[in-house]
């Protein structure tokens, strides 16, 4: 394959991905709305086309026809810029999660990768990374806003991404030790031998570090019961008080394609990824079955994890913000250290 044709098949790759992420970011939020009404006894949203289906495109349209208000007191270099960091930090995350299996093309595009935009053997380093600066669009909001409630959730998000990060990461380091490998497809070529019992969560013994990983991912990505730094009784609106229009419209997509993101490395690390969970019972099938189920998996597993996002905040009050760092310090972050003592053990003496 010469280099054109690859750089314009990876263009193309891309903007096809940016596209299913951002459709599926609206139609997360129809999905927590629809769920969240039907945990609270109602309907949800139903007016707009059939079912409601229409809904985030109206949604959308009325965000970017609102009028786009700024602050005096703001300082309006950083108070832009915020928005910006924010949704960049959650889109480049996808680039490098591969969604699919490795399927040999025939001919020119021997050698091109489908089923992710990136291939890189620190997948797991870059998204930790990415997810970390993130948080700096959240403090900047809150700064520059020139206002006490902003301020006070950005303060908030720093302390809680800092208590969180640590967790976090220490939770995958039994993963790492299981596979010997940062690189994300790797990982899950470990847990495909044989179906649900080669999984990391349950018979790679990482029960514990997908509790802690999910705790943590929760309070990363500031959702309910860990929402302090939006906390609406508290805070007005937390760090995007002053924005309106289509610069707060960036902050709410930038959460649920972080709440994606977050499903898909779960899946990746925790669920096997795309593998099926019968393992090789039964036999590939033609090309076609080989390209559809990978990606049919990987598509339920996520979804399942964003119906957990939606049934935690539709049962589970907001944490106190001493209760939030001490179980983040006192019992996540001992747990984690646990976690990969007994994970070494483990792999040292099996």
């Amino acid at each position: 394959m010469n280099l054109l044709t690859f750089f314009l098949l990876s263009v193309v790759k891309i903007a096809v991905v940016l596209v299913i992420l951002l459709t599926a970011v609206a139609y997360t939020v129809l999905l927590e709305r629809k769920v969240v009404g039907r945990i609270q006894n109602r309907w949800g949203p139903s007016r707009v086309g059939p079912f409601g289906l229409l809904q985030p495109l109206a949604d959308g349209l009325k965000l970017f026809l609102k009028e786009d208000l700024m602050p005096t007191g703001v300082y309006r270099p950083l108070y832009l810029l915020a928005p910006i960091i924010a949704l960049a930090c959650a889109l480049i995350s996808i680039s490098v999660i591969p969604f699919g299996a490795q399927i040999p093309l025939p001919g020119a595009f021997k050698g091109f990768d489908m089923f992710d935009i990136a291939d890189v053997n620190i997948g797991l380093l870059i998204l930790l990374g990415v997810t970390g600066v993130g948080v700096y669009g959240v403090a900047l909001a809150g700064w520059s806003s020139n206002n006490k409630y902003s301020l006070l959730g950005a303060l908030r998000a720093s302390a809680q991404v800092i208590s969180y990060e640590l967790a976090l990461g220490l939770s995958l380091v039994g993963v790492v030790l299981r596979s010997g490998s940062l690189r994300l497809r790797t990982i899950v070529d470990i847990q495909s031998a044989h179906g649900l019992i080669s999984w990391n969560a349950f018979g790679g013994f990482q029960v514990v570090a997908f509790f802690i990983y999910l705790t943590a991912a929760y309070a990363e990505t500031n959702r309910t019961p860990f929402d302090l730094p939006e906390a609406e009784t508290e805070l007005t609106a937390g760090y995007h008080t002053e924005y309106s229009s289509m610069k707060f419209a960036m902050f709410f997509m930038a959460e649920y394609a972080n709440m994606i993101t977050v499903s898909c490395v779960a899946t990746l690390l925790f669920l096997g990824g795309w593998t099926s969970p019968f393992g090789h019972l039964f036999p590939p099938g033609p090309l076609v079955v080989q390209i559809v189920m990978p990606i049919v998996w990987f598509v339920l597993k996520v979804l399942f994890f964003l119906f957990v996002y939606i049934w935690i905040r539709g049962t589970l009050p907001r944490f106190r913000y001493d209760q939030l760092m001490d179980f983040g310090w006192k019992f996540l972050m001992p747990l984690a250290v646990v976690n990969i003592i007994g994970t070494s053990l483990w792999l040292a003496l099996k």
